[in-house]
């Protein structure tokens, strides 16, 4: 956190440094970013990706759109426009919030957004099948994703019962877990935890995590078998379930 002077913001353990929350998801032949973070241009430098298929997004706060700006890049060198999967309401603020990229007069170097909207029904893009799980930030509709064996959620505090289905079989949840204090629109540490248990998911990790969670060296110990801190860079690999071909997951926040 800018100007925080805590310990955590100071470490300098790398897993420490943690930038806004995103993941990256790739098959054999498709690759799938979560969210455009405001530190989207440094995840894909850092991950070396070339080749971006499209974006989904699970909501339209700040944190998750502001760096759509730089899929430029990639129309460049793909000569083609991104694909963006959203529901109506994040495509609304994305509108708004770069309205230069929906102009009739098309200024050279603009980014080019293709706009898909989705809601509940799974869908695919290249071999990879999406499931969309509605879910609640407080009173806001956040979509979380389940990608075969893989489900990631994140800005949420509340999961309605007809919904968990959906991610019950998971072999891999990504939850959020902001703080172990309670908050108004996200899962805190023992509730992350809590979830993780109702829904019988036997590999956890919590993503989203302010500062005030404390050094990820203190806190992933004391957390269940099966249950782990994400952090910056950590990739997974998956086997294929449900039709769907195995993917290799990488964690930027």
């Amino acid at each position: 956190m800018i100007a925080c002077p805590c310990p955590v913001c100071h470490s300098e353990d790398k897993k420490d440094k943690r930038l806004r929350s995103s993941v990256l998801i790739e098959s054999s032949t498709t690759r799938i970013v979560v969210d455009t973070t405001p530190d989207f241009r440094y995840q894909m430098l850092r991950a070396g990706v070339t080749k971006l298929d499209a974006v989904l997004f699970t909501h339209p706060h700040k944190d998750h759109i502001a760096g759509l700006d730089d899929i430029r890049a990639f129309n460049f060198f793909s000569g083609k426009p991104m694909p963006v999967y959203a529901n109506e309401m994040t495509q609304e603020v994305i509108i708004r919030e770069f309205p230069y990229a929906f102009t009739d007069f098309r200024y050279p170097g603009l980014p080019e957004i293709q706009l898909n909207t989705i809601a509940t029904d799974p869908f695919m893009i290249g071999d990879i099948r999406v499931e969309p799980i509605p879910v609640w930030h407080l009173k806001m509709p956040v979509l979380g994703f389940r990608f075969g064996s893989f489900t990631y959620i994140t800005d949420a505090n509340r999961i309605d019962e007809s919904e968990k289905p959906k991610i019950r079989g998971s072999g891999v949840l990504v939850l959020n877990a902001l703080r172990k204090e309670k908050h108004i629109s996200h899962f805190n540490l023992q509730e992350a935890i809590s979830m993780t248990r109702e829904l019988g998911i036997p590999t956890a990790y919590f993503t989203h995590i302010s500062h005030q969670l404390g050094k990820h060296a203190e806190v992933n110990p004391e957390l269940p078998s099966g249950m782990e801190l994400a952090y910056d860079g950590l990739s997974l690999t998956l086997n294929a379930e449900r039709k769907t071909p195995g993917a290799d997951i990488t964690k930027n926040s």
